[in-house]
């Protein structure tokens, strides 16, 4: 297993990870691996695979979030992060990517992203291999 560490900056915001993810994946070349699984163990972050080309893309994500779970709602959690809780479950803690030759097997505009919301904070990323 093989630990990955962000430190967020803002609330919320998409980092994109794949260069440190491929980077790990690259080191272990005495391994023969054809899957990786990316693990966040983190209930108020999230990943997902989306478009690493455009910027915009991660703002309009983010926007489109914020519109499907309203702040304002009568929440039970009064820790105050509620939603940030709801959106970290809709986009899920793990993926399971295809590598073939020391490589990620992705499409041409595709990034792994680690999507925070509830920073500044430091988060572990857990990538195991088979």
């Amino acid at each position: 297993m093989h630990k990955i560490e962000i430190r967020t900056r803002a609330k919320e915001e998409f980092i994109d990870i794949t260069p440190q993810v491929q980077r790990v994946i690259s080191s272990n070349t005495d391994q023969k691996i054809k899957h990786v699984l990316i693990f966040i163990p983190h209930t108020t972050a999230g990943l997902t695979i989306n478009e690493c080309a455009d910027p915009t893309v991660s703002r309009d994500l983010l926007m489109a979030l914020d519109r499907i779970v309203d702040k304002n709602w009568s929440y039970q959690h009064r820790e105050g992060n509620a939603p940030a809780h709801v959106k970290a479950s809709l986009l899920g803690s793990s993926l399971c990517l295809i590598v073939h030759q020391h490589r990620l097997v992705l499409g041409s505009w595709q990034g792994i992203f680690m999507v925070e919301f509830d920073g500044p904070r430091q988060r572990n990323i857990y990538l195991s291999f088979s």
